[in-house]
């Protein structure tokens, strides 16, 4: 009887903590591993600065490590996820409206898109997926995984691109992350294969992928809400302190002894550990916290300047889900005349590409932004005789349909 009743409460206890969110990032970085600092957001390199209201495209590749055929997850789950990314980064998420009142006007649309990466950092064509057998049975957040040597796969260039390891993780953890300003070669986010997407074979509380955004807020610099400590603090303004960490679905409002608001804690925030269906929101401070890792000089700046997005000439679509039928429709496009140009470039949009108030930017070999205005006719023309010669690259639009091309100035 007393094994019975033993083997029922050990039984309980894991049920419970499979049940529970368990983010390692933040033991991830006291280990020594990636230890967690205030990263200052400024350092000597140079680069082109946001533009206002910008959407800014962060290229994606997915290094996904399989022991198991189960663990070799299918493409539609993780284009599921990327689904997600997309619809919380943008706060078109459908639960938004599930924010409480009082909340609302602190959420946020942060601006940031995720694509799967159609350029490898050799320039030639990719889907964005890398899919290796491993002999590892489960990673821990040594970052094996993240080296092929260690039954793991290496990064690409981490200025570049966001990468984000899929595989099978020891115990109860389901994510973790780097924060801003790491070591390059480990920079990115290692994701349980049981939390990624919306679809297949997922945990129920983690059936989402608000997973990935919670570990991505982390790589873009956000830390847990609660700041890790009994009554802590994130470092964000507009996050209401708390005492902990919140579980499961708490009721609103869950009032808190340590912050004098009336409201309580914000546990409907992606930051901090409650179910999937339970979070919906990042906030003004969080967003504006996010976008400063990509300002001029700041750890994430060099995203701004990765063609990843964009396809090479003649090169592989865009990995659709298995069930889903691909329907042919024209590629949106704009015609860049002539090229090489010696005094004025124009611009004819093409085939419904939407030209109006979408930002230009020419910018030159070291990043910087020569020239920057918003197209506002169908066809336009601009002077470029005010520009040394040379080899520039011109971007047209902002977001995941963003188009870059080289331009090449006569004297």
């Amino acid at each position: 009887m007393r094994s019975f009743v033993l083997s029922i409460g050990f039984l309980f206890v894991s049920l419970t903590l499979w049940a529970q969110r368990n983010c390692q990032t933040f033991d991830y970085q006291v280990s020594g591993v990636n230890h967690f600092r205030d990263v200052d957001f400024r350092d000597p390199i140079t680069g082109r600065d946001t533009v206002s209201n910008e959407v800014i495209a962060i290229p994606v590749v997915i290094h996904l490590l399989y022991n198991v055929p189960d663990q070799n997850i299918s493409t539609a789950q993780i284009l599921s996820q990327l689904k997600v990314l997309n619809e919380d980064f943008r706060r078109q998420n459908a639960d938004a409206s599930m924010t409480p009142g009082v909340f609302t006007e602190k959420s946020a649309d942060a601006r940031i898109e995720f694509c799967l990466a159609k350029t490898d950092p050799n320039g030639k064509a990719t889907n964005g997926i890398i899919r290796r057998a491993t002999n590892t049975i489960a990673f821990s957040f040594d970052d094996a995984v993240k080296f092929t040597a260690a039954g793991g796969d290496d990064a690409w260039d981490s200025r570049k691109y966001l990468n984000i390891w899929v595989c099978n993780l020891q115990g109860n953890a389901i994510g973790y992350a780097t924060q801003p300003g790491g070591e390059l070669e480990k920079d990115g986010v290692v994701i349980h294969y049981q939390v990624f997407g919306t679809i297949g074979n997922l945990r129920p509380a983690f059936n989402k992928g608000r997973t990935a955004t919670h570990e991505i807020g982390h790589w873009l610099g956000l830390r847990h809400i609660w700041g890790d400590q009994s009554c802590g603090d994130d470092g964000i303004g507009d996050t209401p302190k708390q005492e902990y960490y919140n579980a499961n679905c708490p009721s609103f409002p869950k009032r808190s002894t340590c912050s004098p608001d009336i409201h309580g804690d914000m546990f409907m925030n992606f930051m901090d550990y409650t179910n999937d269906a339970c979070m919906n929101m990042f906030t003004i401070g969080q967003k504006n916290r996010m976008r400063s890792c990509f300002s001029e000089g700041g750890p994430r700046n060099a995203m701004l300047t990765s063609n990843a997005c964009n396809a090479v000439e003649g090169g592989a679509p865009l990995p659709t889900p298995e069930e889903t039928p691909v329907i042919e429709k024209p590629i949106p496009s704009v015609r860049i005349y002539p090229n090489p140009v010696q005094s004025s470039l124009n611009l004819r949009a093409e085939n419904e590409y939407v030209w109006n108030n979408q930002p230009v930017r020419i910018v030159d070999a070291q990043g910087r932004i020569r020239l920057k205005l918003n197209w506002t006719a169908e066809t336009a023309s601009i002077s470029l005789q005010h520009l040394p010669a040379g080899v520039y690259m011109i971007e047209i639009g902002s977001g995941i349909h963003r188009k870059v091309q080289k331009l090449v100035k006569l004297p």
